[in-house]
């Protein structure tokens, strides 16, 4: 049963998002999009610490930071993927560049409270979560029996199959207030 958050009105449900970036001030950029996130109807209620983990995907680009939060919204899934887009490109991403290439802030949706989405411009869950150990990492840290609505696992027990090597703490809990 889910216990009432304290920014929870009705129709409001929790998500669950992966921030990181590579380029720039990376930092600044978390601390940038999560302002935003707030700012337009997203109440992020638990950030993860920041983590430093390898390049995924393309190997020859900068380091990234990596977080997790957890948040409610009575936003729809498409109009938080709107939003979420829209901060992207507000920080600089540009989106003609290579997949999973270097950026300055990527956001996606992992979870939505309730909702399995199978949309050409939105999947939720998000197909790659239970492959990725840097969202796996933050994700348990601030949800981990938070289950993956397919696969029926924890992200406790779903981190438990990837290899968390070379992701290191960069800023603990509370680096964001």
């Amino acid at each position: 049963m889910t216990t009432p958050g304290r920014h929870e009105h009705r129709g409001e449900r929790r998500v669950w998002l992966a921030l990181g970036g590579n380029l720039g001030d990376r930092i600044a950029h978390l601390r940038a999009a999560l302002d935003a996130l707030e700012a337009s109807g997203v109440a992020v209620e638990t950030v993860s610490s920041v983590y430093e983990t390898p390049p995924w995907g393309i190997e020859d680009q900068p380091r990234f930071v990596n977080i997790v939060v957890e948040a409610r919204t009575a936003l729809d899934a498409h109009a938080l993927l709107r939003l979420c887009k829209r901060i992207e490109a507000d920080r600089g991403r540009d989106f003609s560049t290579v997949r999973n290439g270097p950026r300055p802030i990527d956001i996606d949706i992992l979870l939505i409270e309730g909702e399995v989405i199978d949309d050409p411009d939105l999947i939720v869950p998000h197909r790659m979560l239970q492959d990725r150990a840097f969202v796996l990492v933050p994700l348990a840290e601030v949800s981990p029996g938070v289950e993956h609505p397919l696969l029926h696992r924890t992200a406790r027990v779903l981190l438990e199959d990837v290899d968390p090597a070379g992701i290191d703490v960069l800023a603990g809990p509370g680096w964001w207030r």
